[in-house]
């Protein structure tokens, strides 16, 4: 059998890295990592929200490329069904894959107003309200779901939606947004599971900056 790959961009910068790379870890599939350089120009462009066609990260298993997060989640999901990615009550299924599919295809302002950067911190850092209300969602998204499952992830045990809303753990964390005491328990949780701790470690460890990222407010 040929060797699973997972290509990934920066670990300090790639939000989309980080969720299809968590989602790997999460399933227990062992694979090598295939790191495209922050200068590449597709890599730069996924990263800068430039591209309408996101093809990192990308799974390559067992003959097959998967190369969308939430397909690689549900590929995943398909081969190590054991690692529970998704809730087994059909209704919390359900109500998983919507958040999941929201975070995949929304939050633009969010996305573009607070960039993912593991090396940055800038408390104090002028939120539009444009971005608070997207701030404002994941923060319904995560009180219901929290209400709902009694934590300590969102749905209870670990499951794709922390995978997905990772990256926005880290936003809130790199430019001090101030959450309630059970987000911000979430918030902890996710900031210390071992796969977090090991992606923030290698990025910080990269030498490269994307100048457009370093903000200064």
């Amino acid at each position: 059998m040929a060797k699973t790959t997972l290509t990934i961009s920066s670990k300090n910068y790639s939000s989309w890295s980080l969720r299809g790379w968590l989602l790997a870890k999460f399933s227990g599939l062992e694979f090598e990592e295939v790191v495209t350089a922050p200068d590449d120009a597709s890599a730069r462009a996924e990263i800068l929200l430039l591209s309408s066609s996101i093809l990192v990260p990308c799974l390559r298993h067992d003959g097959a490329t998967i190369w969308d997060t939430l397909a690689i989640a549900e590929y995943l999901n398909e081969v190590r069904p054991e690692a529970g990615l998704l809730p087994a009550d059909r209704i919390r299924r359900a109500h998983c894959r919507s958040i999941c599919g929201e975070i995949h295809s929304g939050f633009t302002t969010l996305r573009a107003s607070l960039p993912v950067n593991l090396k940055g911190h800038f408390p104090g850092f002028k939120i539009w309200s444009r971005a608070q209300a997207d701030i404002d969602r994941v923060c319904t998204i995560w009180r219901e779901c929290l209400a709902e499952s009694g934590g300590p992830f969102l749905f209870g045990e670990r499951t794709m939606a922390d995978a997905m809303y990772a990256p926005v753990v880290t936003r809130f964390m790199t430019y001090d947004v101030k959450l309630e005491p059970a987000l911000a328990a979430y918030a902890s949780t996710i900031m210390a599971m071992p796969e977090m701790q090991e992606w923030i470690e290698a990025a910080k460890a990269e030498p490269a900056d994307i100048e457009e990222l370093e903000v200064e407010y």
